[in-house]
């Protein structure tokens, strides 16, 4: 690639996500423009990529990353598409953005992580969007210099308005706590060894047979807590939000008062809908780090190793929930090139 000129990126999945990063790189990010699109779906593909010049449409990931004019590979199809997905781009030594899941699990996880050290340098960066947002960076900033003393425990909320109509119990945990947990291992620079799941009585508003809400116990080699609240049948928003708790002080996000209103006897504000709203301003600077990253010739961000740990957590934490019971989490060493 000239780094002159725009990193061509193929896009990989056109759905909500997927569309979306369509729209940002096309609209919103400097130095890269969308010059493939990939969907199993040839007519969404299609009227995707119409929207955008130059982009052409594919139904087969390998083809879309052997045409000259693709530099880089975003990937945002189903979990489970992602491994083939990698591998392929690592065939072609092309540099990744996946969106979490890096896989669906471990195993899998762990079989992309070795093809990655087999070329014997960093391609992925793993999509955990929270680490560019601005309110986490800045509590990460104020952890990393000591002031508040060692970190005791973490407290986190995760709440939806509503959940899909395909989740299940266990989605809580692979697809929403999987945030908090690598929020967890990044704020705390501590690897998860255990996880706890504790389930109150389901609410009234969560569907039939859905574990809604849980409350998640994080356990971590550094001798700290997480605690998850994951409630995804709120009914009243979308919130996310983190409090540290150290020995020498705390801190806390998410609070969203940005904006708070006086009027006609009432003080207020509003709470965000969804994940697109709340997290707008991270993916966009997730994407133009890793675009920009790219046409450095560089990989930063959150690693295959990141990718791993978090679906060993996961797994372990739905393991947890099946069973009631402390599970431990088994992590293979940390390679080298992730260190």
């Amino acid at each position: 690639m000239n780094r002159r000129e725009p990193l061509g990126i193929a896009v990989i999945g056109t759905g909500r996500m997927g569309a979306d990063h369509v729209r940002r790189i096309d609209r919103v990010i400097n130095g890269a423009r969308v010059t493939a699109v990939v969907d199993v779906d040839a007519e969404r593909a299609k009227a995707v990529a119409a929207g955008v010049d130059g982009c052409t449409a594919h139904t087969d990931p390998a083809a879309a990353m052997a045409a000259a004019d693709v530099d880089a590979v975003l990937i945002a199809s189903p979990g489970p598409a992602h491994e083939a997905a990698l591998l392929t781009a690592f065939e072609h030594d092309l540099p990744v953005l996946c969106e979490k899941p890096l896989t669906p699990d471990a195993a899998s996880a762990l079989r992309v992580m070795e093809a990655e050290q087999a070329l014997g340098h960093r391609r992925v960066q793993v999509g955990f969007m929270r680490r560019y947002d601005a309110e986490y960076v800045k509590l990460k900033a104020l952890l990393s210099t000591g002031q508040l003393g060692r970190p005791l425990m973490l407290h986190n909320r995760h709440r939806n308005v509503a959940s899909p109509p395909f989740f299940t119990s266990s989605m809580l945990i692979s697809d929403s706590v999987a945030h908090e947990v690598d929020a967890t291992r990044w704020l705390l620079g501590h690897e998860i060894t255990a996880v706890t799941v504790l389930r109150p009585t389901p609410s009234s508003g969560a569907p039939d047979g859905l574990r809604d809400p849980q409350f998640v116990v994080l356990e971590t080699d550094g001798g700290a807590l997480s605690d998850v609240e994951i409630f995804v049948n709120c009914g009243f928003g979308y919130q996310v939000q983190a409090e540290a708790v150290c020995e020498r002080g705390t801190a806390r996000i998410g609070d969203g008062h940005a904006l708070v209103t006086h009027m006609a006897g009432r003080w207020g504000g509003t709470v965000a809908q969804d994940w697109t709203e709340r997290f707008a301003q991270a993916y966009d600077d997730e994407v133009q780090a890793w675009v920009d990253a790219t046409r450095r010739g560089e990989v930063t961000g959150p690693s295959t190793w990141d990718g791993y740990a978090a679906a060993a957590v996961c797994e372990a934490g739905v393991r947890a929930l099946e069973d009631g019971v402390r599970t431990a989490v088994d992590l293979v060493e940390k390679p080298a090139l992730y260190r």
